[in-house]
């Protein structure tokens, strides 16, 4: 969309795709009420392929149709800025800068976008609003943009610990200094960041300034060929580098300081970036990289990373699960390094883990398919234990310390997967016996469950002209409670028996109903909490309803590279509460149908794997 130049000031042109999202349907519908209806509104502007419209004339005749969706008052920011003529990146620099000035207030002289988004900061907050704005223009640029997601940003600030001072030298649009601000030992006192990109940096300074009271120093530039911040001791250097860069000052570079470890590959930047970021700390100092798999094991870094282990400052490395920073789709690594201080450890080891390990089958696809709560809790149990002993205890798969004298061979392999065989079946032969049971039991389960989704029965199907009411209509009558994290990363409250997690985000995530025995966690942050009032609504009739295909699709969003569900726009029907309680224990049979096959799924795949190793392994006869 854009702002029509000269004295219609506020009136916007809207594109075919704009109205396909205010709709909540396809460009090809679109299409086809330009063909069919000779009211529909005319091109104002744009070409023959991609006409334009007026954007009142379009709201105006969807209201008019019944096809007007809920426009919620961030996606309506959203709408103006994309619409502005100066472009999104200035769009969101006068929106920093306007709240920044004015907190919450319209300026004096501002149109429709200055005061859509002061309406918006009245009810969220002006740094709650612009962190929005922002998340949505960097999903929206996924493309060419490598965020880090906030679950895994906040992992690193934790790493890190509780800093007065942070640096980030690849600091984007600053989500890691963001997840520092956040951290509960208290917020830093100084940020300090830079990027080649000099639209994020300025928005990534502008979202800090308006998160907290530290001192914000934001640069523009290549922090490895012209570094903002040379003489700088930080306490924290928190980092996702760009990978795999072939051009990052190899020649240039050669003698400089900072390869204190030896000069980098011209194959590894990421080495670079690691020995920058110890360049940057006090002695003592915490520096925590998101690092690509090959930067643990490729030959060209085998004596970078060797003279890192001798001196100790790579204390950790740490493997992600797949999907854990998107668009990566390999299990990326986290290095934790410390300064060196002077002190010398007798018998330095380095702490392995691979956290994947840990979890329980994911849930879902992606990100939202995590158990981020346990993967946190299995990487930072092991990181405060290691930093205060030295060392841990082994736990088979998941955790290890080992010598740095092991370690200094002629691959200097750091890869978890290495030093981690799987765990083996407890007992052997009879462990795996035992788990042949519970898949047979669990098989026996799942037939017993999937007949029960067509019963024998005479009542006639109600068809789907239901009258129906919307979950953002149920919120301000009462009917249920609707609560999501805030853009700032203020979180919904802890679950309880009967609320139901919706996901905000199309992934295969289902929505799904905390348990009578569950509770007591703090949702994902894709994920948005509704509690309903039992007296008015039956939980489980609202999940199966909220779940269905076509309630999805039309209360979705595809204005980024990820298709966004607007939970207030999803429906249900108007039905008597013992007429949910009907519909609602059907649902409960096919959720637990659905786990029944997760359980299948995975003492399945226990059994082959757990074979194939017995036998590969001596441990198992093959029998006859």
């Amino acid at each position: 969309m854009r702002q029509v130049p000269g004295h219609h000031t506020d009136v916007t042109e809207v594109t075919a795709a704009g109205i396909a999202r205010l709709a909540g349907v396809g460009r090809a519908a679109v299409s086809n009420w330009r063909r069919r209806y000779e009211h529909f509104p005319r091109p104002v502007g744009g070409t023959d392929t991609s006409p334009t419209f007026s954007l009142p004339e379009i709201e105006r005749w969807l209201r008019d149709q019944g096809k007007l969706a809920e426009v919620p008052p961030r996606e309506r920011l959203w709408q103006l800025i994309e619409a502005d003529p100066r472009g999104t990146g200035a769009a969101l620099t006068a929106l920093g800068e306007q709240y920044l000035a004015h907190g919450d207030r319209p300026p004096p002289d501002g149109g429709p976008l200055a005061r859509t988004a002061a309406a918006l900061a009245a009810e969220a907050g002006p740094a709650d609003a612009y962190a929005f704005a922002l998340a949505r223009y960097t999903d929206g640029a996924a493309a060419r943009l490598t965020p880090t997601p906030p679950e895994t940003a906040a992992l690193m600030a934790a790493l890190a610990g509780p800093a007065g001072t942070v640096l980030d030298p690849a600091c984007g649009a600053g989500n890691l200094l963001a997840a520092a601000q956040r951290q509960p030992g208290g917020p830093p006192t100084e940020l300090y960041g830079q990027d080649t990109d000099p639209v994020l940096a300025r928005l990534g300074a502008l979202r800090l300034a308006l998160h907290g009271t530290a001192t914000v120093q934001v640069r523009d530039g290549d922090s490895l060929l012209a570094d903002a911040f040379p003489h700088l001791g930080a306490d924290a250097v928190l980092c996702h580098p760009p990978f795999n860069e072939r051009h990052w000052g190899h020649a240039e570079l050669t003698y400089d300081t900072r390869w204190e470890y030896g000069l980098p590959a011209r194959a590894e930047s990421e080495l670079a970036w690691v020995q920058h970021a110890l360049a940057r700390l006090r002695p003592g100092g915490t520096a925590v990289l998101l690092m690509p798999p090959a930067a643990a094991s490729r030959r060209t870094g085998r004596r970078v990373r060797a003279a890192l282990l001798r001196r100790a400052a790579l204390r950790a490395v740490i493997a992600l699960p797949a999907g854990a920073a998107p668009p990566h789709s390999l299990p990326l690594h986290l290095w934790v390094l410390r300064k060196p201080d002077g002190t010398t450890a007798h018998d330095p080891r380095l702490l392995v883990v691979d956290s994947a390990t840990a979890l329980p089958p994911a849930s879902g696809a992606g990100r939202a398919g995590l158990d981020w709560p346990a993967l946190h809790r299995t990487v930072l149990d092991a990181w405060r234990d290691f930093r205060r002993d030295g060392d841990i205890a082994a736990v088979p798969g998941v955790r290890r310390a080992l010598p740095v004298i092991d370690l200094l061979d002629d691959e200097v392999d750091l890869a978890p997967a290495r030093h981690l065989p799987p765990p083996a079946e407890a007992d052997g032969a009879a462990a795996l016996t035992a788990v042949r049971g519970r898949l047979r039991d669990t098989l026996h389960r799942t037939a017993q469950l999937a007949a029960a989704v067509h019963p024998d029965s005479e009542e006639s199907a109600p068809g789907a002209h239901w009258s129906t009411v919307t979950i953002g209509e149920l919120a301000r009558t009462g009917a249920l409670e609707l609560h999501t994290h805030s853009a700032a990363g203020d979180p919904p409250p802890a679950t309880r028996p009967g609320d139901v997690l919706v996901p905000l985000l199309l992934d295969g995530t289902a929505t799904q109903v905390v348990a009578d025995d569950a509770g007591g966690e703090v949702p994902d942050r894709r994920m948005s909490l509704l509690r309903p009032d039992t007296a008015a609504l039956d939980p489980w009739f609202l999940a199966g309803f909220l779940r269905g295909t076509a309630n999805t699709r039309q209360a979705s969003s595809y204005a980024s590279s990820a298709t966004r569900v607007d939970v207030r726009r999803l429906k249900v029907p108007r039905l008597p509460l013992e007429t949910q309680r009907r519909y609602g224990r059907r649902f409960r049979e096919l959720a637990a149908f659905e786990e029944a096959l997760r359980v299948t799924a995975d003492l399945g795949r226990r059994l082959a794997q757990g074979t194939v190793d017995g036998l590969t392994e001596g441990a198992l006869p093959p029998g006859d």
